[in-house]
C-alpha cells in the first residue's frame, strides 16, 4: 500500500515536462527531422498601431541569436532550409495561442488570452506544418501610449518596438527551441564555452533538468562544486529533477556538508528524487538534518519529508510543529512562517498516506 501511496504522490509532485510530453506525440520521422535541423528560415512581422513597421531590426536580433547555437540562418524562402521560425511582434497583440490549459499554456512565457499589450509571438513550421511549440515575449507594460508618456519617450509605437527588441535580446528563446528540437549537444556546447556567462549557464542548467537530460549529469555534478553559488544551486535542483538514483549519495553529502547556501537546494532535490524512486534511504539523513538551526535548510528538509511520507518522520515533525505553535503569519519572520507551512503540509501528507493503507 505504501508503494501505491508513493505512486500517487509522484503524480502530484513530479510534473511531466511539456517538451517531453509533446515530443512523445511526434512521429518518429518528425523527431528525426527536428534533431537534424541546421538551416533555419527566419520570418519576422512587426506591426504597430500605425501599421507595418520595419522588421529588419527584429530580424537581425533573431538571426544573430540563433547563430549563437550554431544554426545557419536564411531569410530568403527560396533558399534551402530545414524549418521556418516565425516571429510576430505587435504593439497591440492579437492572440494566436494554444489551449487555455495544459502543455505550454501552463508556462509563464506561453501565449496569453488576456495579454493585449506589446508582445512577440514565436512559433515554427516543419514541412509546412505549424507545430505546437509557442512562446510569447511581453513588455512590462500593457499600454504603450501610457508607458511612453510616463517615460517621456515620444512616439508610443517606437517605444513599444524598442522595448520588444530589448526583450528579444534578453529572452533565451534559442535555448528553448533547441531543447524543443532535442538538440542537446548544441546546449552542451554553449554551456561548455568558457565565454558563456554564469547567468546563461544557470538557465541552461534549468533546461537540462526540465528535459530529464541524463547526459547532463556529469556537468551537473561538476556544477555542484562551482564557485558561483547560483550555478551550484541550479545544478542540485536539476539533478533532483533528472532523478538518477546514483546521485543520491552526492546530494546527501551536499545537504550535510556542502556550502551553507547550497544545502537547502540539495535537500529539495532529495525530496523530488526520493519520491520518484520511493527511496526511503534518504529519510534518515533528512531527519538528521532536520535538527539544524538553519531555518532555510530545515524548511526544505521538512518539505522533502512530506514528499516521501514515512511514519518515522511523524514524531520529529510533530515536535517541530508544536515548537512553532505560537508563530503568527502576520507578525512573524517570513522564513519561520514558511517553515511552519512546510511542517504542517508534510504532517498532513503522512496522515493521508497512513489513511490510505
Amino acid at each position: 500500500m505504501q508503494q501505491l501511496a508513493l505512486s500517487s504522490l509522484a503524480l502530484l509532485v513530479l510534473l511531466v515536462p511539456p517538451v517531453w510530453a509533446r515530443q512523445e506525440s511526434l512521429t518518429p520521422e518528425e523527431k528525426h527531422k527536428l534533431e537534424k535541423i541546421d538551416r533555419v528560415l527566419v520570418e519576422v512581422i512587426a506591426l504597430s498601431d500605425k501599421g507595418a513597421v520595419d522588421a529588419a531590426p527584429f530580424m537581425d536580433i533573431v538571426t544573430k541569436r540563433m547563430k549563437e547555437f550554431g544554426y545557419t540562418t536564411v531569410t530568403d524562402p527560396s533558399q534551402p532550409h530545414d524549418v521556418t521560425l516565425n516571429v510576430k511582434c505587435e504593439q497591440r497583440k492579437t492572440w494566436e495561442g494554444t489551449t487555455k490549459m495544459g502543455s505550454d499554456a501552463d508556462l509563464p512565457d506561453s501565449p496569453s488570452r488576456l495579454w493585449k499589450g506589446p508582445a512577440c509571438q514565436l512559433s515554427y513550421f516543419l514541412d509546412g506544418k505549424k507545430m505546437a511549440w509557442r512562446k510569447e515575449v511581453r513588455t512590462e507594460f500593457t499600454d504603450a501610449q501610457q508607458a511612453a508618456g510616463a517615460a517621456k519617450a515620444g512616439d508610443p509605437s517606437d517605444y513599444a518596438m524598442t522595448k520588444l527588441k530589448e526583450r528579444l535580446e534578453d529572452y533565451d528563446f534559442p535555448a528553448l527551441i533547441t531543447a524543443e528540437w532535442g538538440q542537446e549537444e548544441r546546449l552542451f556546447k554553449l554551456y561548455d564555452d568558457p565565454s558563456t556567462v554564469a547567468a546563461r549557464k544557470v538557465r541552461l542548467i534549468g533546461l537540462f533538468g526540465y528535459l530529464f537530460e541524463t547526459k547532463a549529469v556529469p556537468r551537473l555534478l561538476a556544477g555542484l562544486k562551482d564557485s558561483d553559488m547560483e550555478i551550484a544551486k541550479a545544478s542540485a535542483l536539476a539533478l533532483g529533477n533528472i532523478g538518477q538514483k546514483d546521485t543520491v549519495p552526492v546530494l546527501i553529502e551536499t545537504m550535510k556538508n556542502g556550502p551553507r547556501e547550497l544545502r537547502p537546494s540539495a535537500a529539495k532535490a532529495l525530496g523530488v528524487l526520493g519520491a520518484l524512486h520511493g527511496d526511503f534511504t534518504i529519510v534518515d539523513p533528512l531527519l538528521e538534518t532536520l535538527q539544524t538551526d538553519d531555518v532555510a535548510l530545515k524548511t526544505e528538509v521538512a518539505w522533502a519529508l512530506g514528499k516521501l511520507p514515512d511514519r518515522k518522520a511523524y514524531e520529529p515533525l510533530y515536535a517541530l510543529q508544536k515548537s512553532l505553535h505560537q508563530v503568527r503569519d502576520h507578525d512573524a519572520d517570513p522564513k519561520v512562517v514558511k517553515l511552519k507551512e512546510a511542517v504542517n503540509w508534510s504532517i498532513k501528507q503522512i496522515d493521508t498516506w497512513e489513511y490510505l493503507q
